[in-house]
């Protein structure tokens, strides 16, 4: 029985966790750029009472165990990299990724960061900056009298000057990576490249990978609403049930310590 109270507390606090999560989730439903996570979930050790034997040369064996579970723990949170849907702004400056790739941002220490928020602006000098004021790798500074700013599918940016003469501004330089779920996450849109990652690898348009640039529209969440209060019901039942589990637990021990009234 004292088993029993540990392992439920144990599935409580993993649904606890699982609320958690879609509570995040929720909370970023428009975020721009997005990606909900997922919690996964393994079960713990086993106590083993009575382990299978092979049946031996004069009686028979064992074909199966005797033995119990001790529980569930979290094992880890999977990022979704689902592509989000396209949302339009009219913004020259907004831009959005279709397919599998992240802007390259230069921030604070001259630290290289990722992100699929293209909401970008023009600081006082030109440059193209995220909302923070961090610096988009690629693009050259725009002079202050450019107008007709134009960004192309595959990144390239110009500009045309005072004289309606088109000038170029550079490429915006798009990454991809093998394991994107490895990216440590820094807050602010932003993802920071990690070893389960793996190096970030510069997309080439050329080489067929199906991401490109659009102007004008923003990526919005992938969180599915409906989908996420389905979750948190499951979840929010299953803590119900583990906390029946301690109460049936604390009954059964109640019983026990009074059999001798």
């Amino acid at each position: 029985m004292l088993r029993s109270l540990y392992t439920a507390a144990s599935g409580m606090t993993a649904q606890q966790f699982h609320i958690d999560t879609i509570s995040h989730n929720l909370a970023n439903v428009n975020t721009t750029g997005f990606k909900r996570v997922r919690p996964e979930f393994q079960d713990l050790i086993y106590l083993a009472i009575r382990r299978p034997t092979a049946p031996e040369a004069e009686g028979a064996g064992r074909p199966v165990g005797l033995e119990i579970g001790l529980g569930v723990c979290t094992a880890g949170t999977h990022t979704i990299f689902q592509q989000g849907n396209l949302q339009p702004t009219e913004n020259p400056l907004d831009v959005a990724l279709s397919g599998p790739g992240f802007f390259v941002i230069r921030g604070p220490g001259d630290e290289e960061y990722y992100t699929r928020d293209g909401s970008f602006k023009l600081d006082a000098e030109g440059n193209l900056v995220t909302t923070e004021g961090y610096r988009v790798e690629g693009v050259e500074s725009i002079p202050a009298g450019a107008a007709d700013i134009s960004i192309a599918r595959d990144g390239s940016v110009s500009y045309l000057d005072e004289e309606g003469e088109e000038h170029s501004a550079g490429k915006l330089a798009i990454v991809r990576f093998a394991n994107p779920a490895g990216l440590e996450k820094v807050g602010h849109n932003l993802y920071r490249a990690t070893a389960a990652s793996g190096e970030a690898l510069e997309v080439d348009g050329d080489s067929g990978e199906a991401v490109s640039v659009e102007q004008g529209y923003l990526e919005a969440s992938n969180v599915q609403v409906v989908e996420e209060m389905v979750k948190m019901i499951t979840a929010q039942r299953a803590y119900e049930l583990n906390s029946k589990v301690i109460q049936a637990s604390d009954e059964m021990l109640s019983i026990a310590s009074n059999i001798r009234r």
